[in-house]
């Protein structure tokens, strides 16, 4: 994902690539012509994947697909899900039903933002993170801290990214709005007794070129 991220990105424009086909499409952002920003809050809790429970979540994946019959969960769709919840042990389950609703949820905000632009994938953003704290349970409460308050103080949407256990979180803003929403998430913090975040906001470019 990094490295087509890096090669094929265009201007203020998002890749959408299918892992499996690795066929993949430019997809307007239009953050500029919304008034809107990217703002990165990076907790500075170091990523423990190797310990925080990678393996073990693969492991589930890798399981219900082969309780439910198919090479890979991308084969599912959100109308198999009860079928799974009858099969699975509920770990299982819950680890299955955020891979087949965040796939879901990928080509929900590919056409959303097509055919209404970014202020309207705020809600996909929200559940997005939901779904990777309460169902596969990779995100950390500083994480959880910083994506509730960006939204709290006006941020259009917000979710953790990465591979969890730590890292960032991605807040979509309006630029009047940065300033607020990083003094707010940089108290929230403070009070908590989380270390400072490091707070800046990241623009789509293009990708690598050779000269």
């Amino acid at each position: 994902m990094d490295q087509s991220a890096s090669l094929l990105g265009e201007q203020d424009a998002v890749v959408f690539l299918d892992c499996r086909t690795l066929d993949t499409a430019v997809v307007d952002l239009a953050l500029e012509a919304n008034g809107l920003e990217v703002l990165v809050i990076d907790t500075r809790v170091e990523h423990a994947h190797a310990t925080g429970g990678y393996a073990a979540r693969r492991a589930s994946c890798e399981k219900g697909a082969q309780v439910l019959g198919v090479e890979a969960l991308r084969d599912l769709s959100v109308d198999d899900l009860p079928r799974a919840q009858e099969l699975l042990d509920d770990e299982t389950f819950r680890r299955v039903r955020h891979v087949v609703t965040e796939d879901q949820r990928v080509l929900d905000t590919v056409r959303t933002l097509r055919e209404q632009g970014p202020r309207a994938i705020g809600s996909l953003l929200v559940a997005s993170h939901e779904s990777m704290r309460d169902d596969f349970e990779i995100s950390v409460p500083e994480l959880d801290l910083a994506v509730a308050t960006a939204v709290e103080h006006g941020a259009v949407g917000a979710r953790m990214t990465g591979g969890g256990f730590g890292g960032a979180a991605i807040a979509l803003v309006d630029q009047e709005s940065r300033g607020a929403i990083t003094e707010a998430v940089t108290s929230a913090f403070a009070a908590a007794g989380y270390r400072e975040p490091n707070v800046f906001t990241v623009h789509a470019a293009q990708g690598a070129r050779r000269d």
